[in-house]
């Protein structure tokens, strides 16, 4: 039976920003994601005959009248056939930090949850997401902190329930095919990644950046995962020893203990063979210059005993120039907003979609009874399971940053611990 055979799936979005909606403090993102992606899928799935009704859940009531004009404007009026109903919590012109709470309750059980909020809501929201027996897709970091995340991951196989970790770099083709080939080269012995965003993100940034959250747990997040997961089951990491640059993000307003850009030093080793070691160099930036041509640098390099993977995923040979603007390049795999030649939303093989589709697939499976949640641990996707050496990395980072100190990780009977 396909997935579109199965019930569609009432579906609940908590968080109203950038990535589900388009909508910033500011108005309509500046970003590549003018739209949002989140929303949008939904409703594209909606049509497709995977999802019913959907609940969005934010902190401010006043906010979804702009909200419901905008996917008017830039939804409604662009793609053919897409039902933008919605009901929002708060369902007053109030301010209410959990309304999430409301809108989770209103959702029958066995709904999917996607959360996209502040990286310090991430476990509150996605722990009472699952102990009210809903399946749960959480935006990377899923949890701040290693603990948070080994109690998800219990709560989760205690209820049967799936949980997935928003990492849609795993769908981009060239990540996924980068990663197999990776299998291939031997043993691991160093890799590179970075990641950036233009300095104007800070002020979508500006309430919680240094406050809540940081740029490591941000974006760093990211290129951790692709090198966990190319080396997942063969390596682990040992050590973490982080630094970070300060000024840019300050002069601009934001909390004095924002960092600018975050670099983590990490020592991997082989688990069958210890005494083979691996090192490797993670770094993220919201301090970006302006105009850069990319909203978003973004590369990484894997070099192994037999050779090595460059991808270099901000340029794909596709650039525009524009009089006004300059040149841009663009990643049309990400997420494709023109419509098809009947005006549908024709984005359905983007990897950003594809990631949230393989979620509300195995959620609609699961809840048929066709599969259990644990089907779908050890097969590449990106689990609560299978991400926890992420969270231990990026905690690992912080802790360094904070104390002025290394970190080390252990495993002791399945369980992850820094030290």
């Amino acid at each position: 039976m396909s997935a579109a055979s199965f019930p569609p799936i009432a579906v609940g979005l908590m968080g109203t920003g950038e990535y589900t909606t388009g909508i910033t403090p500011s108005g309509q993102s500046k970003s590549d994601k003018k739209i949002g992606v989140v929303g949008i899928t939904m409703f594209d799935l909606r049509r497709r005959g995977k999802v019913s009704d959907i609940i969005m859940a934010g902190t401010n009531g006043g906010k979804f009248p702009e909200i419901k004009e905008h996917f008017q404007k830039n939804i409604g009026d662009v793609y053919s056939g897409l039902d933008l109903d919605f009901r929002g919590f708060p369902e007053t012109n109030i301010r209410d930090a959990e309304a999430y709470k409301s809108a989770l309750r209103a959702l029958p059980k066995g709904s999917a949850v996607i959360i996209f909020t502040p990286d310090s809501t991430h476990f509150p929201i996605a722990s009472e997401a699952l102990n009210l027996g809903h399946h749960v897709m959480v935006t990377k970091p899923a949890t701040q902190k290693l603990e948070d995340h080994q109690k998800l991951i219990e709560i989760a196989e205690e209820k049967g329930l799936v949980c997935f970790v928003e990492h849609h770099k795993r769908f981009d083709p060239a990540y996924g095919d980068a990663r197999a080939r990776a299998q291939k080269l031997g043993d691991f012995n160093f890799y590179t990644s970075y990641m950036s965003q233009p300095k104007f993100q800070l002020e979508t940034f500006k309430s919680w950046a240094g406050i809540d959250s940081d740029i490591s747990y941000y974006l760093n997040s990211h290129h951790i995962d692709i090198h966990c997961w190319i080396v997942e089951g063969r390596y682990r990491p040992t050590k973490v020893t982080a630094s970070a640059t300060t000024g840019i993000a300050t002069s601009m307003g934001c909390d004095p203990k924002t960092e600018d850009t975050i670099t983590l030093l990490v020592d991997w080793e082989n688990i069958q063979t210890p005494t083979q070691k691996g090192t490797a160099v993670y770094t993220a930036s919201w301090a970006a210059p302006l105009k850069a041509g990319v909203h978003s640098e973004q590369r990484f390099h894997y070099m192994a005993s037999k050779g090595e993977v460059r991808v270099d995923q901000a340029h794909r040979g596709y650039s525009i120039v524009e009089d006004e603007t300059g040149k841009s390049d663009y990643n049309p795999f990400y997420v494709k907003y023109s419509p098809d030649e009947n005006g549908y939303f024709d984005g359905q093989n983007g990897y950003g979609y594809r990631s949230l589709e393989k979620f509300i697939d195995a959620a609609q499976s699961v809840a048929a009874g066709k599969t259990k949640a644990s089907d779908y641990d050890g097969k590449g996707l990106p689990t609560i399971k299978a991400t926890i050496l992420t969270t231990a990395i990026i905690h690992a980072g912080r802790i360094s940053l904070d104390e002025k100190r290394s970190v080390g990780i252990t495993e002791e009977g399945g369980k992850y611990k820094l030290v």
